[in-house]
């Protein structure tokens, strides 16, 4: 599955990084704790958290994740849309919660 097929099942908000809609995901990981996620996410992850700052980009780009899914309908600062848009990372927002979105995806996956 990828990243287009996610925004069009959770109608998903394509904040930027609509060029890397292509990317496959062949997982998620859901945290708010940037060390918990570098050290348990992998890559091709698509990443759900409810933090906004421009420090979820730069752990997502360490680990190749597929993207990130803001939840809650957190709009992320202009200088982490600016960072996403310089690293190629799609940033995605829904006004979902997080325990709603995984369970989305994970049935998205897992059919």
């Amino acid at each position: 599955m990828n990243l287009t097929l996610l925004v069009e099942k959770l109608n998903l908000s394509v904040v930027c990084g609509g060029d890397g809609l292509d990317r496959e995901v062949s997982g998620g990981y859901m945290g708010d704790l940037l060390s918990d996620v570098m050290a348990n996410s992998r890559e091709g992850n698509v990443w759900i958290t409810c933090q906004s700052h421009q420090n979820i980009v730069a752990v997502s780009v360490l680990k190749e994740h597929a993207g990130i899914i803001l939840v809650l309908g957190k709009k992320p600062d202009d200088d982490t849309i600016k960072k996403a848009s310089r690293e190629g990372i799609p940033l995605l927002v829904t006004e979902l919660s997080g325990f709603e979105t995984v369970g989305r995806i994970y049935n998205l996956l897992h059919p």
